[in-house]
């Protein structure tokens, strides 16, 4: 730069990008909204050229690989939160007139977009039962219907769908299938490898693995879907920050080994549970002899952390003395952390059209990086906590 030229320029100016950097194990984290063009001719060659930060810079660009990677994807979307990627998929992919089938188990915030946003846009929302045989729940969708969402197991009660059945069969008719498939943080379970469309993700839970950090994913095997996807976010101007998404990077890099240690801890305590005389039942399709194992031991290779327990019938007040009873499970509404957590589920069922009578309290746990027997005998102090008080 000229020895003439202002303080003013030459401080704007100085201390720009270097044209390399040293390579590291991650990816640098850019902070930069201006993208800037080679030449004139770039500026609108979107097709060649990132034009905007907006769509993601190294960082983002590198988790959206691995992601692939992991998935077995041709391409990967990432959202602010695991809702935003459920909702950003049914924006992207359904209209006016359409309809969406939704397993009636399906995350609260889900439903509640779908009703208070889809149904107020002109879509139809179609809940269906979490174990509708796959022949029944396709045959039953109407010519309208353009996209199935399954969620399996469920994050409350655990119910599952044959999801490779129900892929096909839908693609028989021309219908798009997408799945929530956080509880298997898109490595025990591939939906993509089953024939499911979009398979979606909270990153938040198992990929972050820490409890800092929002995101989601959603990705697809076929090249137009994964661009239909990619349009929906440009469309409605989503980002994800650099720091998130090195932080999401970096909790993948760990994801196999912490998810093996919390499906482990979590088999031990949910086979201790089912043995105490305050549990009816334990709702974790890992465990030989639960609800649904067959088609988590067909489909999945491994478990995570969470499930939930059926308590023998007892007051509301029980049900509180016990989460309150406990100290090394937090109560709290996420899960897939270091940390185990604690929730009283029965609040969140009454919305559901297939609710039925699981026979006493649901109460949901999340299993974490804790030594299993110290979990135990934390738990065996609420369940004397609930004895006392039922």
């Amino acid at each position: 730069m000229s020895a003439h030229t202002s303080d003013d320029t030459r401080l704007l100016h100085a201390g720009a990008a270097p044209a390399s950097l040293p390579r590291t194990v991650g990816p640098p984290i850019q902070k930069g909204s201006t993208v800037l063009l080679p030449n004139a001719a770039a500026l609108y060659d979107d097709a060649n050229h990132l034009t905007y930060g907006r769509a993601g810079l190294a960082a983002q660009a590198c988790l959206q690989d691995a992601l692939a990677e992991l998935e077995g994807a041709h391409g990967v979307c990432l959202y602010p939160s695991g809702i935003a990627a459920i909702s950003g998929v049914m924006m992207a992919l359904l209209k006016a007139g359409d309809a969406v089938m939704v397993v009636d188990n399906v995350y609260k915030p889900v439903r509640r977009f779908c009703d208070n946003v889809l149904k107020r846009f002109g879509v139809e929302v179609v809940y269906v039962p979490p174990r509708a045989a796959p022949e029944d729940l396709v045959a039953g969708a109407a010519a309208n219907v353009r996209l199935i969402l399954l969620e399996s197991p469920g994050s409350l009660s655990f119910e599952m769908q044959d999801v490779p059945r129900i892929a096909a069969l839908a693609r028989e008719r021309g219908i798009l299938t997408a799945i929530d498939n956080t509880w298997a943080a898109g490595l025990l379970f591939k939906p993509l490898a089953h024939g499911v469309d979009v398979s979606i993700q909270a990153l938040t839970k198992y990929v972050g693995g820490h409890s800092d950090v929002f995101m989601g994913s959603a990705a697809a095997k076929d090249p137009v879907l994964a661009r239909r996807l990619a349009d929906g976010i440009n469309h409605m101007g989503w980002a994800v920050s650099g720091e998130d998404a090195y932080a999401m990077l970096r909790g993948l890099r760990t994801l196999p080994v912490r998810m093996a240690r919390h499906g482990a801890s979590g088999l031990t305590v949910a086979a201790w549970l089912r043995d105490q005389p305050e549990v009816a039942q334990v709702l974790h399709p890992a465990l030989p002899g639960a609800p649904d194992h067959d088609l988590w031991a067909r489909d999945f290779s491994g478990a995570c952390g969470l499930f939930s327990l059926v308590m023998r019938p007892a007051s509301d007040t029980a049900v509180d003395a016990f989460l309150d009873a406990l100290r090394l499970f937090g109560l709290g509404f996420s899960w897939g952390g270091f940390e185990s957590l604690a929730i009283s589920c029965d609040p969140q069922l009454a919305v559901r059209g297939s609710t039925r009578d699981y026979g006493g309290p649901l109460v949901r746990l999340h299993v974490g990086l804790e030594a299993p027997e110290d979990l135990i005998a934390d738990l065996r102090t609420g369940l004397d906590a609930f004895s006392a008080t039922a």
